[in-house]
C-alpha cells in the first residue's frame, strides 16, 4: 500500500490515548481551545467494552476530576455506574455466609460522588468527544522514534500506521503510554517503589451480587436498601485482598492482589489456580466461580506492578503522566487520582507558556508535589498487607487513611491548590507536619501488621457514616470555605487530635479523652465489642 507521509506542527503531542492521555487532551482543550493537540494511540478504536483494562473503581479525586474538572458529569451519570464506596469484608473465608464476616463500609452514599467505570466504554466516549472538539486522535499508530536532544528535551515524534507515516514537531511531548513508558525508558527514569506486589484479574460475563451471599435479614437491612453490589467489594485476608467490581452490562471484574511473602503469584496466575486458591481461602467466592466458570471472558496477571519515576515533568517541554510514570498500588483505587493530579500539574506547566521566567522553578516544584503525593500514598501500602486479616487494624487504618486523604490530598485537589505555588509555599510547614504525622502513623500500623493477626470475623458492622470525622471531611470537600488557609489548618489540627485516639484504640487501651473520642470517632470503640 502507498504510505503517504505527513509533517505536522502541534502545540502538544500526547503519546497514548488511554484514560490518562485522552483526559489530558480534553483538559488542555477546555482550558485553551486554540491549542493544536495530537494524540497517538497504538490500539484501534473502538476499544472493546468490559475488556481487560483494570481501573474500574474511582475514589474522590479521580471522580471529581472526570465529572467537574473535565465536565463529564452528565456522560458519567448516563453511561457508568455510581459507586457505593469501598467496602471491606474481613474473616469471610471462615464463614458460609457473608454476614458472618466483619464489614467496614458506609450504610448509605457518601456526599462526594464516585463511579465504577467500564474503561472500554469511557475511552470510546472520550475519543468521540475529542474528535468533535478538533483534537487529532490517530489510532492504530506506532510512535517509533521519539527524538530527544541530549536526553533533556523532545523535539519530534515519528509515527506510522498501516497506510501512513508522519513526523510531529511540537513544543510539548507527553508520555501517556501506560506501562510501555516510552519516554521514561528512553530517558532512563525508572525507579523502584520498594513495594513488591503481584495481581491477577479476570472478567465474568455475568453478575456477582454479594447480597446473595447471606440470607440474614438484619445484615440485609444495614445499607438502607442500597445494593452492596454497587460498592467496590473487598475480601481481605492476611497478605492479600480480592476485589469484586460490577461493570455496566451485567458483568463483573474480579481480581486478587497479594504480597508474594504470603501468597506467591504461581498460586493464582491462571483461572484454575485462582479457583483452587479461592476454595481454600474464600469459599464463598470459589462457589460463585465454580457455577460461572463458563462465563470467563479473559484472564490477566501482573508481576511486581508497583514502580516509581525519577522525574515526571521538565520545563524543556516533556512530561510523563498516568501509569507511564508511576503506579502505587490498586488498594483504595488511587489510579485515576494520580492521573488527575499529574494532568492538572502538566496543564499548569503547558498553559503558563514557554515564556514563563519561573518555568524551571515551576517544573521543579510540580515534580516535588507529585513525588510527595506518591511517597505519602506508598507509605499506606509498604509492609502493611500482613495486617489485612486483622479487623481492628483494618478499621483503624482505613479511618486514618481516609481522614488523611480527605484532609490533605483530596482537599488540595478539590480546592484547586495544586498549581498555586504561593499557597503551597505559605502553607508548606503545615503540609509537611501533616505528612510527617501520616508517616509516623503508618509506622505504627506497620508494627501492628507485622503481628499477622487473623480475625475470625464476628458479623460486626463498622459504618463509616457513623464516624463523625469521616462524614464531616467528605461533606466538606463539596462546600467551599471562606478562608482556605484556615480550613487547611483546621484539617491538620483535627488530624493531630485524631492520631492518638486511633493509636489508643489500636492498642485496645482505655480512652484518654472520651469527649474528643466521641466527637471524632462516634461509637467506634463499642463496635469492636
Amino acid at each position: 500500500s502507498h504510505v503517504h507521509s505527513i509533517k505536522e506542527i502541534a502545540d502538544v503531542v500526547i503519546l497514548g490515548g488511554g484514560l490518562a492521555g485522552m483526559s489530558l487532551a480534553l483538559q488542555l482543550k477546555n482550558s485553551n481551545p486554540n491549542l493544536a493537540i495530537i494524540v497517538l494511540e497504538r490500539k484501534k478504536f473502538p476499544a472493546p467494552e468490559a475488556a481487560h483494562k483494570v481501573g474500574e473503581s474511582t475514589v474522590e479525586i479521580g471522580s471529581h476530576y472526570l465529572s467537574h474538572t473535565l465536565g463529564l458529569k452528565d456522560m458519567l451519570e448516563a453511561t457508568q455506574l455510581r459507586k457505593f464506596g469501598l467496602r471491606f469484608f474481613l474473616g469471610a473465608g471462615s464463614h458460609d455466609s457473608l454476614s458472618g464476616a466483619d464489614e467496614l463500609g458506609a450504610s448509605s452514599f457518601l456526599p462526594a460522588v464516585s463511579y465504577q467505570l467500564d474503561r472500554g466504554r469511557l475511552e470510546n466516549d472520550l475519543v468521540r468527544l475529542l474528535r468533535d472538539r478538533g483534537i487529532d486522535v490517530i489510532d492504530g499508530c506506532m510512535a517509533n522514534n521519539v527524538v530527544t536532544e541530549d536526553q533533556r528535551s523532545v523535539k519530534e515524534v515519528h509515527w506510522h500506521t498501516e497506510d501512513q507515516s508522519g513526523i510531529c514537531r511540537s513544543d510539548w511531548v507527553v508520555d501517556a503510554t501506560g506501562r510501555a513508558s516510552l519516554l521514561k525508558q528512553s530517558m532512563k527514569l525508572q525507579e523502584s517503589s520498594g513495594h513488591e506486589m503481584n495481581s491477577a484479574w479476570f472478567r465474568l460475563d455475568t453478575e456477582l451480587n454479594v447480597e446473595n451471599w447471606s440470607t440474614n435479614p438484619k445484615w440485609h437491612q444495614r445499607c438502607n436498601g442500597i445494593p452492596r453490589q454497587l460498592s467496590t467489594n473487598h475480601l481481605l485476608g492476611p497478605g492479600y485482598w480480592v476485589w469484586i467490581i460490577p461493570l455496566v452490562g451485567k458483568r463483573v471484574s474480579i481480581g486478587l492482589v497479594a504480597d508474594p511473602r504470603s501468597v506467591p503469584l504461581d498460586r493464582f496466575n491462571d483461572f484454575d489456580r485462582f479457583r483452587a486458591w479461592s476454595e481454600k481461602n474464600q469459599p464463598l467466592l470459589a462457589e460463585h466461580l465454580e457455577i460461572n466458570a463458563g462465563e470467563l471472558m479473559d484472564f490477566r496477571f501482573l508481576r511486581n506492578f508497583s514502580y516509581g519515576c525519577k522525574q515526571t515533568y521538565s520545563h524543556n517541554g516533556w512530561a510523563v503522566t498516568g501509569e507511564a510514570g508511576l503506579f502505587p498500588d490498586p488498594f483504595y483505587s488511587p489510579g485515576t487520582d494520580f492521573i488527575a493530579i499529574s494532568n492538572t500539574l502538566i496543564c499548569g506547566l503547558i498553559l503558563d507558556g514557554r515564556d514563563d521566567p519561573m518555568k524551571a522553578l515551576r517544573a521543579a516544584i510540580y515534580n516535588k508535589v507529585y513525588q510527595s503525593f506518591f511517597t505519602s500514598t506508598m507509605s499506606l501500602y509498604r509492609d502493611q498487607y500482613a495486617g489485612f486479616g486483622d479487623t481492628r487494624f483494618m478499621v483503624l487504618k482505613a479511618t486514618w487513611d481516609y481522614a488523611y486523604y480527605w484532609s490533605v490530598l483530596a482537599w488540595l485537589f478539590f480546592r484547586e491548590k495544586l498549581t498555586e505555588i504561593e499557597f503551597l509555599r505559605r502553607n508548606e510547614a503545615q503540609l509537611n507536619s501533616a505528612r510527617q504525622l501520616n508517616l509516623e502513623m503508618q509506622a505504627i500500623f506497620r508494627e501492628r501488621a507485622a503481628l499477622g493477626i487473623r480475625s475470625p470475623g464476628r458479623g460486626r458492622f463498622f459504618d463509616q457514616l457513623a464516624i463523625p470525622i469521616l462524614l464531616h471531611l467528605n461533606t466538606a470537600l463539596l462546600s467551599k470555605s471562606s478562608d482556605d488557609a484556615q480550613e487547611l489548618s483546621g484539617n491538620c489540627d483535627r488530624l493531630r487530635r485524631l492520631a492518638p485516639l486511633v493509636k489508643t484504640l489500636l492498642d485496645n487501651d482505655a480512652p484518654r479523652d472520651k469527649g474528643t473520642e466521641s466527637e471524632l470517632l462516634g461509637d467506634l470503640r463499642s463496635r469492636f465489642a
